[in-house]
């Protein structure tokens, strides 16, 4: 990997988080096409899967494109589909020169096959790149593929004492502006946010995303009930588990309340941890968990990993990701 390869690939992979919540059941793809140093085309998934990344990037770029290098978040797709064209063919068509991609595709219809039609065509591939970052970025589709379910992130807003409402149930507002909105640009990255009924009873959320120029993405609104059976306006689950059927979700908030989030965690379904917290003593409130059925206390080591951490106004930001072997 070259310096200029890691640098692109950089640009391929910010582009692809413009698509991230919005392109179940395809993955957040990002493409930049290069040549003498110079960007000609730039693509990113569109909402809905289609157009891929390269085939928006390769139309950008046009004629450009011969000679050039692709840098791509993930394999050319290698099947045919009624929805478009193969992207690995489309690079062929187009002339490019090399083709540089993060991770190999996982679903079975492209699983390398896109790398070794770009090779038979003569185009060099390099594997790899920044494969790490494209993983995160790519995580809700990649975990609906290895665990045929959503990426599920669970929020919590606490107080220093791990509270999440004082003794009434009162709990507006524990975090302050900045926070809030950051969890506002959270909601618009997930394609369904589901609470459960407590907090559908007593907030009547709208869950709804309130930031300029991204109320448009207001994602799926899912209520997890057991006596529940239909609520204008909503989905509505019966299990945690359940989620794995809402369609075209692969990345799913959960925020709140405590049941909930203590159902969540006691099924090891959260993968990622968003917590903010305020610098408030409330004692004596709610707390943000309920029992999670651990018995050892040896067991809660080793499962959580800090990968970000920042202040937002007067609060911290700290986001975990579960530590999986088989993902």
């Amino acid at each position: 990997m070259t310096q200029a390869d890691s640098r692109w690939m950089g640009a391929a992979l910010a582009l692809a988080e413009r698509g991230r919540g919005r392109t179940a059941p395809n993955p957040n793809v990002g493409c930049v096409i290069v040549r003498d140093g110079r960007v000609f085309g730039r693509g990113w998934t569109q909402a809905g899967g289609r157009p891929h990344a390269e085939a928006m990037a390769l139309t950008e770029a046009g004629t450009n494109a011969r000679g050039a290098t692709a840098y791509v978040t993930l394999e050319p797709c290698a099947h045919q589909s009624p929805r478009g064209p193969a992207c690995s063919e489309l690079l062929i068509e187009a002339g490019v020169a090399r083709v540089v991609a993060a991770l190999e595709d996982p679903d079975a219809r492209t699983a390398g096959q896109g790398f070794t039609r770009l090779e038979v065509a003569g185009i060099i591939v390099a594997r790899s790149v920044r494969a790490n970052e494209a993983r995160r970025s790519m995580a809700g589709f990649l975990t609906r593929q290895a665990l045929d379910r959503p990426l599920v992130t669970l929020k919590l807003a606490t107080s220093l004492d791990g509270c999440i409402a004082m003794a009434d149930g009162s709990s507006r507002w524990i975090t302050g502006p900045q926070a809030r909105a950051h969890a506002h640009l959270e909601r618009s990255r997930h394609e369904a946010i589901l609470v459960g009924r407590g907090t559908y009873d007593a907030d009547s959320p709208r869950l709804d995303v309130r930031l300029p120029g991204l109320e448009a993405r207001g994602p799926m609104c899912v209520l997890l009930s057991s006596t529940v059976q239909d609520l204008p306006g909503w989905t509505v689950v019966t299990a945690p588990h359940a989620i794995a059927t809402l369609p075209n979700v692969d990345h799913i908030l959960v925020e709140g309340g405590a049941a909930v989030a203590s159902a969540f965690l006691a099924a090891d379904l959260v993968d990622r941890l968003l917590l903010y917290r305020a610098p408030i003593l409330i004692g004596g409130g709610k707390p943000a968990l309920r029992d999670i059925g651990l018995t050892d206390l040896a067991d809660a080591h080793g499962r959580w990993a800090i990968v970000d951490a920042r202040q937002l106004g007067m609060d911290r930001l700290e986001v975990y990701e579960r530590e999986r072997n088989e993902a």
